[in-house]
């Protein structure tokens, strides 16, 4: 009933366009108001005053030049150009092409101003009678043109720049973005092109044209932070089906995914209906950990990407699919294989995928970090610096062939003795932390090999990233953080909610949560990402992107106990993947 009624909403978003003649219609009253019986009337009859109290300043040479430039951030020439630059910019990133982003921006500009000419056919307003220092079209005063022209690219810039920057920098570009369509309306009184009800008209006419297009093209596509009460993943988006004769991408790790399982994965794609023809498969390496996966999306839009490797090589994958929306089926052939643990996935590569392509899309977060010595990138399980980073670090090889994840613990025993380091931790902005701690893991999950919780409030779509600090105080320290961690694994470990900062364990373990956070340690530590080892320093800032990957998981089917009577609904089913059989 959920998908239906979701279905429904997104084939009425289009519906919504019949608006546009609604508000132009709304614009042609108010401009017939304007120039008819208020005219005589305050404020309007008052606001003549306001242009020519403007034009006593055009003696001051820079605000007649600032004037200038801002009323060219809203000519049609300016405006077309920068839109065109937009969608270019848009369409053309190389990674995550934001195709629903330009086809707002685009629409918004384009409809606001057929709005425009549309109102300027049904209402005549002369402009003031006064020394014009522009070019005067043959238009209507009413509205503003160049405000509504304004409003529509750079309102809605910052509406894009809302969705997808993250830090500091978003607040003020937005805010840049938003102050420029008042400023031009500002200086279009000043050079004597409209009286200030012109302004409003043409601010009235951008935003709300806005408001429709974005309902249209961006409404339900960038996620919200859950509730903590909901299921571990969020419903199935409806997008493209997988099948359908389509390309299929198979990323392939050569080691971890050798020549006869290929051919195993091989036959369930096509008894999926992706037939070889279809398939174009790619091997990673050492240099390339996802292939030549990036100039294979330059070329084509795949129905589906299949990874087939272990975290590190998901970690690659997801680097170049966030944000493009198309689906990432997860094959686990790695060591660790946090990500598909995580995810309730069948470890067996076969059963993941024949049970994956059995199911649902589903859109989970990705982290970014950054540092001294580290570019930024995209992580889907944790980052950390540490005690877990030299576990990850000093692994042999040849034991992780022989022995799976179990050659982690053999590593970490030689690093039991490491000292703890002093850091500094800032959280969402707020005051630093001082602390001690032999490692700091930030996850977009939380569980282990073996089912060991480390985050146990960790979700891959909880919108927030979860942070632990370890530094357990001697043996007894050691053994209290142990058997915290085991008797969670004893209870089947029921899930933290979100919450403040808590420490357990008699303080060896420290908990946050926050969808940015900052660590800087006073020397250089050994650093991981998901699993792999990056280069030793003393910096990591990490923040979450909320919803940027979307993932081809297996149906659900276990019931949510009680739902049913707490809501008084049909029960709904959870998000915990069905295991193939």
């Amino acid at each position: 009933m959920k998908r239906r009624r979701g279905a429904a909403a997104r084939g009425a978003r289009p519906l919504l366009l019949l608006l546009l003649p609604v508000q132009a219609a709304l614009l042609i009253g108010a401009g017939r108001v304007v120039t008819g019986p208020a005219a005589h009337h305050w404020p309007l009859a008052a606001e003549d005053r306001i242009p020519r109290s403007l034009e006593e300043q055009r003696d001051a040479p820079v605000l007649t030049a600032v004037s200038e430039w801002l009323s060219a951030l809203g000519s049609t020439q300016v405006v077309v150009g920068l839109t065109v630059a937009a969608l270019l910019a848009l369409l053309g990133l190389p990674r995550v092409a934001l195709r629903h982003e330009a086809l707002f921006l685009g629409f918004a500009v384009a409809a606001q101003s057929a709005v425009f000419v549309l109102v300027t056919a049904f209402v005549e307003r002369p402009r003031p009678n006064l020394p014009r220092l522009d070019a005067a079209p043959p238009t209507s005063s009413f509205p503003s043109g160049h405000v509504g022209a304004s409003l529509a690219l750079y309102g809605g810039l910052a509406v894009i720049a809302a969705l997808r920057l993250r830090g500091p920098w978003r607040p003020a570009a937005m805010a840049a973005l938003l102050l420029i369509p008042p400023a031009v309306g500002l200086a279009r009184v000043y050079r004597g092109m409209h009286y200030p009800s012109d302004i409003a008209g043409g601010l009235l006419n951008g935003a709300a044209t806005l408001l429709i297009t974005a309902s249209v093209f961006l409404h339900g596509r960038h996620r919200s932070t859950p509730r903590p009460d909901r299921p571990h993943l969020p419903a199935p988006a409806a997008g493209a089906d997988s099948r359908g004769g389509r390309t299929v991408l198979v990323v392939r790790h050569p080691y971890g995914c050798p020549d006869d399982l290929a051919e195993r994965l091989r036959a369930v794609l096509d008894g999926h209906g992706h037939t070889p023809r279809e398939q174009r498969w790619i091997r990673t390496t050492a240099e390339r950990p996802a292939g030549a996966l990036a100039e294979e999306l330059a070329a084509r839009r795949p129905a589906l990407v299949v990874a087939c490797g272990g975290d590190g090589t998901l970690r690659a994958c997801a680097e170049v699919l966030a944000g493009t929306g198309i689906p990432l089926a997860v094959v686990p052939c790695g060591t660790g294989n946090l990500l598909a643990r995580n995810l309730g996935l069948p470890l067996d590569p076969a059963a993941a995928l024949d049970a994956s392509l059995d199911g649902d899309s589903h859109l989970i977060d990705v982290g970014r970090v950054r540092g001294d010595g580290l570019e930024p990138t995209r992580f889907t399980v944790m980052a950390g610096a540490g005690f877990d980073a030299a576990m990850v670090k000093d692994a042999s090889p040849r034991l992780k062939s022989r022995l799976g994840w179990a050659a982690y613990v053999l590593s970490a025993l030689r690093h039991l003795r490491d000292p703890s380091v002093r850091l500094t931790i800032r959280v969402d902005g707020v005051r630093p932390r001082r602390r001690r701690a032999r490692m700091v893991v930030i996850g977009n999950v939380g569980t282990l090999q073996g089912g060991l919780p480390l985050l146990p409030g960790a979700r891959p779509d909880s919108g927030h990233l979860d942070v632990v600090l370890f530094d357990p105080r001697g043996p007894a320290g050691w053994l209290a953080a142990a058997a915290h961690l085991l008797s969670r694994v004893l209870r089947r470990h029921p899930q933290t909610p979100a919450a403040a900062a808590r420490t357990e364990a008699g303080g060896a373990l420290e908990y946050f949560t926050a969808t940015r956070v900052d660590v800087r340690c006073a020397r250089p530590q050994p650093r991981e990402l998901d699993g792999d080892p990056v280069t030793d320093g003393t910096r990591l800032t990490a923040w979450i992107e909320p919803g940027a990957l979307r993932v081809q998981l297996p149906r659900t089917t276990a019931v949510r106990e009680g739902e049913e009577q707490q809501h008084g609904n049909s029960p709904t089913r959870t998000a915990a993947p069905r295991r193939a059989r």
